[in-house]
């Protein structure tokens, strides 16, 4: 037995496992390909400040869960705990927000990310998201587009039992004007909030509404709202994006509390959330995102509003099972090549590859059984099809060709098999 074993909080995803994830990355592309975003792919690990920057400096994310280091040139790095800040580093060095490039600037990334926590079902420290970017524009039907994507995908993906979550963080004015009255409520609180959240009022009191602490929950039940404080601009773009949700009938509910954990929102957020059995039937967040005007230009490129969601891979797939959601699984063998006697490997060899050339799978024995040997594994491998070599056939340069499902079977010039295989398909069809 070996002595390795993979890292805490990773996981091995294996042959059989692939062709779920392979089904929710697909339907993902198609669904973004149809919204006309397009795949970006950046580095795994990135300079340290992309996100102590961009996420906030008392964002957990940053203070508590990422994976950074100082590499062999003493330049500090980090693996990236998130994908919105490299892909927004990477907006603002390759220039897309140029004149060559049309706008809004919509992107889509899916991959691994790292963040050191406590592991737990749905978290890991390593974990793959999916998530899209869309940059250069500031109307709300950008941010309702987003979202009705977000919930195209998910339905699509057979998840059940959506509630979409929404909220405003406002403008910039609006926001420190809440943050005032915010700190102004929570200061008498001081000495009975949670360490975290005596540090978080100091340097970002928004975040102290997303303490997980109890005691921190109970304090801002009494906290004042968002919703009080915004200027004329930003309700008017909060009140579009929900008169344009009900125009799409998609379902929301107001949430004035919910802040989300990253400093770099504002306006527009959202949480996707369901009720599912893989976590006991509790309300939790399997996709989540919002706005993000000045990140852009926090990273060194013009001001450029943007706005985008993120969804773990793994929880989608806690739920996936849960609902016993059925994915299609290409796997199907189509041919099984049996070669009876030594002499014919070279020629069933040729005669696989020769079919995987037209497009069709096809597969051959390489542990040297004999035929009866081969015989049960195109069996085991549910092969639609098996083509017999033996001697005779090399010799007469014709071969068995059997279905089977049924056992009818037709001799076939080996030129015919290998070059025009649909015929054969088609001839034993007639057979029938």
């Amino acid at each position: 037995m070996s002595s390795y074993q993979k890292p805490k909080g990773t996981a091995d995803i294996l042959p059989g496992e692939t062709a779920k994830w392979h089904f929710v990355e697909e339907t993902a592309r198609q669904i973004f390909h149809d919204y006309r975003f397009q795949e970006i792919r950046t580095p795994l690990f990135e300079d340290y400040h992309v996100f102590s920057r961009s996420s906030g400096d008392t964002s957990d994310i940053v203070t508590k869960e990422m994976y950074d280091f100082h590499d062999k040139g003493d330049r500090h790095i980090a693996l990236r705990p998130e994908g919105t800040a490299g892909v927004v580093r990477a907006y603002v060095e390759n220039k897309l927000y140029g004149p060559e490039y049309v706008k809004p600037e919509k992107v889509y990334y899916m991959g691994p990310m790292y963040r050191y926590e406590r592991p737990q079902s749905g978290r890991q420290r390593e974990f793959h998201q999916i998530g899209v970017e869309a940059f250069g524009a500031e109307s709300p039907a950008q941010d309702v587009e987003v979202i009705a994507m977000a919930m195209q995908l998910l339905n699509t993906l057979g998840v059940k039992n959506l509630k979409l979550v929404i909220n405003t963080l406002g403008d910039k004015e609006s926001r420190q004007a809440y943050q005032q009255a915010l700190v102004e409520f929570l200061r008498p609180h001081f000495d009975e909030l949670s360490a975290d959240s005596q540090t978080r009022l100091e340097k970002n009191p928004l975040r102290v509404l997303d303490s997980k602490d109890e005691h921190d929950q109970e304090i801002v039940t009494d906290a004042p709202s968002i919703l009080d404080y915004l200027d004329e601009k930003s309700q008017q773009h909060f009140d579009t994006v929900q008169s344009l949700l009900k125009d799409l009938n998609i379902d929301f509910v107001i949430d004035p509390d919910m802040v989300r954990g990253l400093d770099y929102y504002n306006h527009t957020i959202f949480e996707i959330m369901t009720d599912s059995k893989a976590f006991g039937g509790k309300m939790t967040t399997i996709l989540a995102g919002g706005r993000y005007n000045g990140l852009v230009e926090q990273l060194g490129g013009p001001d450029t509003p943007g706005i985008g969601f993120g969804m773990g891979v793994e929880r989608l797939m806690l739920v996936m099972d849960a609902e016993d959601v059925k994915v299609p699984v290409d796997d199907d063998l189509e041919v099984y090549v049996v070669g009876i006697g030594a002499e014919t490997n070279a020629t069933t060899l040729e005669m696989v590859q020769a079919l995987r050339k037209e497009g069709v799978s096809a597969d051959r024995d390489y542990l040297d059984r004999k035929a009866k040997g081969q015989f049960k594994t195109a069996n085991r491998l549910n092969a639609e099809y098996v083509i017999t070599i033996g001697q005779d056939e090399m010799t007469n340069r014709v071969a068995n060709v059997k279905i089977m499902a049924t056992g009818k079977q037709v001799q076939v010039p080996f030129e015919q098999i290998a070059q025009h295989f649909e015929q054969v398909q088609q001839q034993l069809k007639e057979a029938e």
